[in-house]
């Protein structure tokens, strides 16, 4: 018997040892190995998206409209309501509805069998076999309607940001401006400057981070309205929006790089150029208060509302998932 002892506790030990390298390196490979399929893909991508954006941008802006004048969880639940629904019949067109239905039958006439002949362990064993199988079947089924929807959820997910993800600084309020540069850290910067900046005033800067590439300014905000600042980098002119005042509206937080990544998450502003000075400039906009339409918590109630609807309207429609 202590042959059997060492050779299950080699086991474990061996298991434990690959787990702890599994997330202390593997993760970390994975990373880099993601890394770089986002720098293979970054030159088709980010032009790509850079140009659905303009299309996107202007059509958002005329559809979403309406969720300026709307109370935040309003506005949230219905466009949760609508993409419930569209998804459902997206699902539906897009998938293998006969192939759902017998695996879904299939997994039922086992379940049906674990309960029947719970005292025979090879029928259980059977069954329980099968229903693993049918529920991986069930996940192979939905994988091209997800490959079709993520796209389409992403850049709306994208433009529901732009309204939830942050607020407007009011008149009063402080915020920072960073701009990230290119360029190697051992270089010195180039000359930075704010050449205009209405609606706002300077208070601190600017503060050059060499080490980061980094110049940042702190700034207060005045007058209501949506503003350009005008930056002046090695006498290259470069304008950010600026928006000041109250309620719900389209907030930019980031005029992104030419990363595809980048490009989708911030998508109301013209990325940089590839050659360009300027990487990125962003500034801290505050979080919005709200458990349906704030800061983050707004995209934890749109898919538990979509779920809901979804769920409601799935008899309706006559879609299996």
């Amino acid at each position: 018997m202590n042959w059997l002892l060492d050779a299950v506790n080699w086991i474990l030990l061996t298991l434990g040892d690959a787990a702890q390298w599994a997330w202390n390196d593997g993760l970390g490979y994975l990373g880099s190995f993601f890394a770089l399929i986002g720098r293979a893909i970054n030159p088709v991508f980010a032009p790509l998206f850079g140009y659905i954006n303009v299309v996107i941008n202007a059509v958002a802006g005329v559809v979403l409209a309406p969720i300026g004048a709307m109370p935040g969880w309003l506005s949230n639940t219905i466009i949760s309501a609508v993409t419930g629904v569209l998804l459902l019949i997206i699902f539906k067109y897009t998938s293998n509805q006969r192939a759902i239905g017998r695996v879904k039958d299939d997994i039922k006439a086992n379940m049906l069998a674990l309960k029947l002949f719970k005292d025979e362990l090879s029928v259980t064993f059977r069954s329980q076999g099968r229903v693993f199988l049918g529920a991986l079947k069930l996940l192979r089924y939905a994988l091209w309607p997800l490959l079709v929807m993520i796209v389409p959820v992403s850049l709306e997910l994208a433009q529901m940001g732009l309204w939830y993800q942050w607020r407007p600084l009011q008149p009063g309020e402080q915020s920072l401006i960073t701009m990230r540069l290119t360029g190697d850290p051992k270089v010195a910067m180039p000359p930075v400057r704010i050449v205009s900046l209405p609606g706002a005033e300077v208070t601190i800067g600017p503060v050059r981070i060499r080490s980061k590439r980094e110049a940042c300014w702190e700034i207060r905000a005045r007058e209501n309205g949506r503003h350009r600042i005008v930056f002046e980098v090695d006498s290259k002119r470069i304008e950010k929006e600026l928006v000041v005042g109250n309620g719900l509206t389209r907030v930019s937080a980031v005029r992104p790089a030419r990363d595809w990544t980048a490009i989708l998450l911030h998508p109301l502003e013209k990325p940089f150029a590839r050659d360009s000075l300027v990487q990125s400039i962003s500034i801290d906009y505050p979080s919005r208060d709200s458990w349906t339409s704030g800061t983050d918590w707004w995209l934890a109630y749109f898919f538990v509302a979509s779920l809901v609807f979804a769920l409601i309207f799935k008899p309706l429609i006559r879609v299996k998932i």
